[in-house]
């Protein structure tokens, strides 16, 4: 069989899609959905305080951003949703296990979820098979969490946008740009060691 032959039935599936297949998918995605708000509850744990900035330096967005990537944009978005509601109710499970919806950060969450849901269709159509890619989408990804988090930010605290910039943006890049070089190698070893497998 020829390679491209091979490469055919993978076209416009996501990773875990790749999964061995069961007679309970409605079981299986379930699963995959608590299992993706559980996973970036998790990664929002590791939490470092940005001194000067109510927001701090998370794994929360890289997760939430392979989330929705490896799920794709339905199951992505479930789970973001899930992870937001349930903080938003009670759950500690936010930066620092922190809940409820009245901090100033929220506007990052909500982002998060739009951002799974873009990645996640982004995914659907090759966004994660190769490097450049990849860096694409989570760049873009990102960029969504920020354009709703940091106006979030500063209606909630009183800054102004350049402060909330300053604040709630500026010290995350180098951070983001590690989180991005990681999916950016993760991502694409895992469809090439799928596809060797297929």
């Amino acid at each position: 069989m020829s390679t491209a032959a091979a490469s055919a039935p993978r076209q416009g599936l996501v990773l875990a899609d790749l999964l061995p297949a069961s007679r309970a998918k409605s079981a299986v995605d379930a699963a995959l959905v608590v299992g993706g708000a559980a996973l970036t509850g998790v990664a929002a744990q590791i939490s470092v305080t940005v001194p000067g900035s109510p927001v701090p330096v998370t794994g929360q967005t890289f997760a939430a951003l392979l989330v929705g990537t490896a799920l794709g944009a339905r199951r992505g978005f479930l789970s973001l949703a899930l992870y937001a509601l349930a903080g938003m109710a009670g759950m500690p499970w936010f930066a620092e296990a922190s809940s409820g919806w009245a901090m100033p950060s929220l506007g990052y969450i909500l982002g998060m979820l739009v951002a799974a849901t873009v990645v996640g269709a982004l995914a659907r159509r090759g966004a994660d098979r190769s490097v450049p890619r990849t860096a694409g989408a989570m760049v873009l990804g990102s960029a969504i969490i920020y354009a709703i988090g940091v106006p979030y930010l500063a209606l909630a605290t009183g800054m102004t946008l350049s402060q909330a910039v300053a604040a709630g943006l500026t010290p995350f890049l180098i951070g983001d740009a590690l989180k991005a070089a990681l999916a950016m190698g993760a991502l694409p070893a895992a469809w090439k060691l799928l596809g060797s497998r297929g």
